[in-house]
């Protein structure tokens, strides 16, 4: 198959799955396995945690990206067991109570070992994880005292858990609290409604929204609707969908469909793949965009990162928008992806300068104020590249080759000044020194997605590529062209547990092949639309 065939397989696939493509999450999982075991295909839940495992015990990532997970996934196979979810699966429960044996035995472990300051920067994760540890520490205690069938060596053996050194469960006491009370959350913790307990069940102020989610999460909606009624059918029928899309285990977020589609469009286009993209996909972007901007999802709060992909892929697609939204974000020093944000974002941040700098650059709008925000948005990138060259860290995505992918386009695309050269020579040594024996790169092994991210920093460096940097590109493509196809990458995303946005990961391995063969020499173009005319054109 072609490139330009499979771009626009996946803009078809795209338009026609409207809710998003994302792996399924165990930690979103395991919340459901605990919070709603009356809810279409519960059997298939537990059966997924026990089969996704390690073999050694626990879930999820390496490192502290299992922590999480694990903890949610003990928690739930522990639940099912204290209700008798399996009582008549014996197969099935000999299972959950071994993995539950080597949860507990894996937690035990990494939640003394691993301070909270190591662990990965993810959505919630200093309430999610004090809030799991209570729950396992009530489940344990019950045990204890009064096991179950089956259960009775926990009595002796179940270890007590603590938090990580350095994490305290004072935040989640004042947000439960605030829910309590009858006071409004912040709409970016509707996300993790799930960790307030009893109180987020029809908890005053929470309306689901859109679809029928609180908060775009299966977990928080869950939370919230408790045992289901007639006045609930609309965050019910949200939930029966979201676990048959999977076949029962579910995405950490649903519907996804903003993100997705303004990530895929703004990728394709960049690499000047020539898709043609039907004008209600188009428009399905231009409606959410509001005065504040635009989220990710239904029932999440506008955000920075959103807005901008969203304003880059439209102003590309021939529909520019003013992007006056963004304003609201802006710090003084950098924007933030939404208001009160701890820390900052590297590729918000480098987001945000490719909307603005395509404004300034092509609708003539050369405004002091747009002006200074591009330089001052290349100074606050370029002041924080590593030494080594990479943007080594940020809290949306767990590779450092996603970071600098995003840096690196943005300041060539879009930067202004004369640190911008240096900055992109400086990341392409540090991605030359990365390359894996094999041609591929990634943080944690080779990935298709991660080789991609690469490859876009060494084609941004177009006339400064050196011969090596030319091997490099080649080695790249030929070990792309070996994983055509293949399935079984890692999640890298962040969100509440790792994830993987499919169609979005897709794009950015099509987009870089179509970019590096278009550099070389064109690929024959199919009878459809021309690569002379516009890169994404409207059906």
């Amino acid at each position: 198959m072609s490139i330009l065939t499979a771009a626009r397989d996946l803009v078809g696939e795209m338009t026609a799955t409207p809710t998003g493509q994302s792996s399924v999450s165990v930690y979103e999982t395991g919340r459901l396995v605990s919070l709603s075991p009356w809810l279409t295909l519960h059997a298939e839940r537990i059966r997924y945690l026990l089969d996704a495992e390690h073999p050694r015990g626990g879930w999820g990532g390496p490192g502290g990206y299992g922590l999480v997970p694990t903890l949610s996934a003990t928690e739930g196979l522990l639940a099912a067991l204290r209700r008798g979810d399996l009582a008549g699966a014996p197969a099935q429960f000999r299972g959950a109570v071994a993995a539950v044996d080597r949860g507990l035995s894996v937690l035990g472990e990494r939640l003394a070992a691993v301070p909270a300051s190591a662990l990965p920067d993810m959505p919630a994760i200093d309430l999610i994880v004090p809030a799991l540890v209570e729950a396992l520490t009530v489940h344990l205690d019950a045990v204890r005292d009064d096991p179950p069938p089956g259960l009775e060596r926990w009595r002796q053996v179940a270890p007590r858990l603590s938090l990580p050194p350095g994490m305290t469960p004072t935040r989640l006491a004042r947000v439960r609290a605030a829910l309590a009370s009858g006071h409004p959350l912040p709409d970016k913790l509707m996300h993790a409604l799930e960790v307030t307990g009893p109180a987020a069940r029809r908890a005053a102020g929470v309306v689901p929204v859109g679809p029928g989610t609180v908060g775009a999460s299966p977990a928080a909606t869950a939370a919230w609707l408790g045992v289901p009624d007639a006045t609930t059918s609309t965050a019910r029928a949200y939930l029966e969908r979201v676990v048959r899309q999977h076949g029962g285990p579910v995405p950490c977020t649903s519907p996804i469909s903003v993100f997705e589609r303004s990530w895929v469009l703004s990728t394709l286009s960049r690499a000047g793949v020539p898709v043609t993209v039907p004008p209600s996909v188009l428009a399905s972007l231009l409606d959410t965009l509001g005065p504040a901007g635009t989220a990710t999802a239904p029932g999440l709060p506008v955000d920075a990162d959103t807005t901008s992909v969203t304003l880059y892929a439209l102003a590309r697609a021939g529909h520019p928008v003013d992007p006056s939204s963004l304003w609201s974000f802006d710090t003084g020093e950098h924007f933030c992806t939404w208001p009160k944000e701890d820390g900052a974002s590297i590729t918000t941040n480098a987001h945000v300068l490719d909307a603005f700098g395509w404004h300034w650059r092509h609708t003539g709008e050369r405004s002091r104020q747009l002006a200074s925000v591009v330089r001052r948005l290349t100074t606050w990138l370029t002041d924080r590249q590593a030494p080594e060259g990479s943007w080594s860290s940020d809290r949306w995505h767990a590779s450092p080759f996603y970071a600098t992918s995003c840096a690196v386009l943005a300041l060539h695309g879009y930067g202004v000044g004369a640190a911008v050269d240096p900055a992109v020579r400086r990341a392409v040594h540090w991605v030359l020194a990365g390359q894996h024996p094999d041609g591929s790169w990634g943080r944690w092994g080779g990935t298709a997605e991660e080789t991609a991210y690469a490859l876009q920093v060494l084609l941004a460096a177009g006339q400064t590529a050196s011969d090596r940097c030319t091997e490099a590109i080649g080695r790249g493509w030929r070990w792309l062209a070996t994983m055509a196809g293949s399935d079984g990458e890692p999640a890298l995303w962040h969100d509440k547990d790792l994830y993987r946005p499919s169609l979005i990961v897709r794009a950015a391995v099509l987009g870089v092949t179509w970019w590096g063969r278009r550099c070389a020499g064109p690929e024959p173009v199919e009878a459809g639309p021309s690569s002379r005319s516009a890169m994404i054109r409207i059906a």
